[in-house]
């Protein structure tokens, strides 16, 4: 089974890179979320987040799409240490991962109530800032992965070109 969805991976590295990274850049939004509404308002007392607060769903959904993206862009790492051991592959691994105990464990709600002390459990804000910096463990996988896509986009253009003039005849 794992060769099948090893080799999948191989067919579909660009696709799947792309998708991957469409994704994890979204999550810069949810970071820039975490940094002006949560951290500068625990740090300075003002939120700096400049976006309207009525748009919350758009910005869950954007959060959500996290969950598909680290399994897939984990499974993507894995495909590759099956051609050989590497250092990088297995730290994104381990960084990719370490979000699993920020969504189940301390999540977002947590850190927000815990700075805002309005939780009814007393959370240490150390597990809060824990928590945030598990969030920001995901910024070298996205700047490698946006690396890897610079490095391949002369391969990815020429796909498209080759798509797009395919659906015009």
């Amino acid at each position: 089974m794992w060769r099948g969805v090893s080799d999948w991976y191989d067919r579909h590295y660009l696709a799947t890179l792309v998708i991957n990274t469409a994704a994890f850049v979204l999550q810069i939004f949810h970071l820039y979320w975490l940094f002006t509404a949560v951290i500068l308002l625990k740090l300075t007392g003002e939120s700096y987040f400049v976006f309207p607060e009525n748009l919350t769903i758009v910005y869950v959904v954007a959060d959500y799409l996290e969950v598909p993206a680290l399994i897939s862009t984990t499974l993507l790492y894995v495909a590759d240490l099956r051609k050989g051991p590497k250092t990088k592959a297995i730290l994104y691994i381990f960084l990719l991962n370490t979000q699993w105990l920020h969504l189940f464990w301390i999540t977002d709600s947590i850190v927000v109530q815990t700075f805002s002390a309005t939780s009814v459990i007393a959370w240490n804000s150390a597990i809060a800032w824990v928590a945030i910096l598990i969030d920001y463990l995901e910024v070298p996988v996205i700047f490698e992965m946006l690396r890897k896509i610079y490095d391949e986009r002369a391969v990815i253009g020429q796909r498209v070109r080759v798509r797009l003039a395919g659906t015009a005849n």
